[in-house]
């Protein structure tokens, strides 16, 4: 079965920075675009960051862009998010979620907590 489990979060001082990383099983990853998204108390989860199978093709999030990097590896069913000049509003939970022939999976997350 589908299985993607992130990794990497953590807390950080504000403009630190992390690097997540969602390993997936269960399907042949690289013929997928996998995504991040990101959730804070009380919001609704949001993206952040997607990446082309081939990962030659990137968009981000404005309230992201030029901060974080989405990146992948298909030798190691691994996709990742770099992440730099970390705000206190980048606190969350940091979800991979991939979309396999209409179906929506998801991991089950890792906190990111910018605070000093």
């Amino acid at each position: 079965q589908v299985q993607l489990v992130e990794s990497g979060g953590g807390l950080v001082q504000p403009g630190g920075s992390l690097r997540l990383s969602c390993l997936a099983s269960g399907f042949t990853f690289r013929y997928y675009g996998m995504s991040w998204y990101r959730q804070s108390p009380g919001k609704e989860r949001e993206f952040v960051a997607s990446i082309s199978r081939l990962g030659d093709t990137s968009n981000y999030a404005d309230s992201v862009k030029g901060r974080f990097t989405i990146s992948r590896d298909n030798t190691k069913n691994t996709v990742y998010l770099q992440m730099n000049s970390l705000k206190p509003e980048d606190t969350a939970v940091y979800y991979c979620r991939a979309v396999i022939t209409l179906d929506l999976y998801w991991g089950q997350g890792t906190q990111v907590t910018v605070s000093s």
